[in-house]
């Protein structure tokens, strides 16, 4: 039946001279269940030839209770309004109804939701590091120079002191580590610069210019010389659309956040281009492979022709670089490679 109507709509819009190219997979279901584990990318991809089209034809149903949440058991749609195909929830599974226990009514947090992006690729990064624009932004703040049992390493329990301007300290601090420096690879430009997530701490007193703190968590050992700040008040949201860029984008791979040459699949890679540039988390850049061969006849340095090699999806963008995930690798990704908007 479905076939029958986007005919029908498909004969009717030739018939007045114009064209129309649907943004639906030929082969895509008429309806979904939502799974356990599914990411709005992953459905995005059965239904759409190009995924970051999914907020263009999303229908908010608003019988539906958050009709911008998608929930496992959600039954998704394909309908069309004024004679556009759109997708939307036509029926909620149990996950994502309101579910009623006298004497009160308790609804599943927005949490149950399904992500946009597998999260578990990229917790690690969000939680273990953080772009400060300049090495100077880190050594400003206060460090660490010793602990209560005079150890040069520490961990979580230990007590530790630290020095500099501790009177502007917060009650509660991570403890970063100076890493990479990130540049960009046209222009030389300094970045950034990556603080390594240390450990966090709270700050118990501040006495004739000491901080005297506790080590609450830690994902390496404590050094002296590593840096207090306040912790990072940036939110992971899992429940925006992926979606083009609002203004072209053009930029580069400037690095790969796990210090590897080749990025595949579900691999963060630093971009060259940030909130300066208007990104924001979910925007989607296409990769392209950036390669220079030499002309054995001549001897000269060639570029080739740009191929699209992968997607890649803003998860957090900085000032002047942002951290993405690849999506879709249609080939080996590098450092160097061009991306820009889809």
């Amino acid at each position: 039946m479905r076939r029958i109507i986007m005919g029908v709509l498909l004969l009717c819009l030739s018939m007045t001279g114009m064209a129309y190219e649907s943004p639906i997979k030929a082969d895509s279901p008429q309806d979904y269940v939502v799974q356990k584990g599914d990411t709005l990318w992953e459905i995005s991809n059965r239904f759409l030839k190009s995924p970051w089209l999914w907020p263009e034809i999303w229908h908010a149903n608003q019988q539906i209770h958050n009709p911008h949440l998608i929930f496992p058991g959600d039954m998704i749609s394909m309908v069309y309004i004024d004679g556009k195909p759109r997708l939307t929830v036509i029926r909620r599974g149990e996950s994502g109804r309101t579910i009623k226990l006298s004497p009160k009514v308790r609804r599943l947090p927005s949490e149950s939701a399904i992500p946009a992006i597998p999260l578990g690729m990229i917790n690690s990064f969000l939680n273990d590091s953080r772009m400060f624009t300049s090495k100077q932004d880190i050594e400003r703040a206060p460090y660490v120079f010793a602990s209560r049992q005079e150890r040069i390493i520490t961990g979580a329990g230990d007590k530790i002191y630290a020095r500099g301007r501790v009177d502007s300290l917060s009650k509660d601090l991570t403890i970063y580590r100076s890493g990479d420096a990130v540049l960009d690879p046209d222009t030389g430009e300094l970045l950034g610069v990556i603080g390594h997530n240390i450990a966090s701490a709270d700050l118990m007193k501040v006495e004739d210019g000491i901080a005297s703190l506790r080590v609450k968590k830690s994902n390496s050992e404590v050094r002296p010389g590593d840096r207090l700040i306040a912790s990072d008040a940036f939110s992971q949201v899992t429940t925006f659309f992926p979606r083009a860029p609002d203004a072209p984008i053009t930029g580069k791979i400037a690095s790969a956040l796990e210090s590897i040459k080749k990025v595949g699949q579900y691999n963060t890679v630093i971009l060259n281009v940030g909130e300066r540039e208007g990104l924001k988390q979910g925007d989607i850049l296409v990769v392209y492979k950036n390669v220079k061969v030499k002309d054995q006849m001549t001897g000269e340095m060639i570029q080739l022709p740009l191929e699209r090699a992968g997607i890649v999806m803003v998860y957090r963008p900085f000032e002047k670089v942002s951290y993405g995930i690849v999506l879709t690798a249609f080939e080996e990704i590098s450092v160097g490679d061009v991306i820009k908007s889809p």
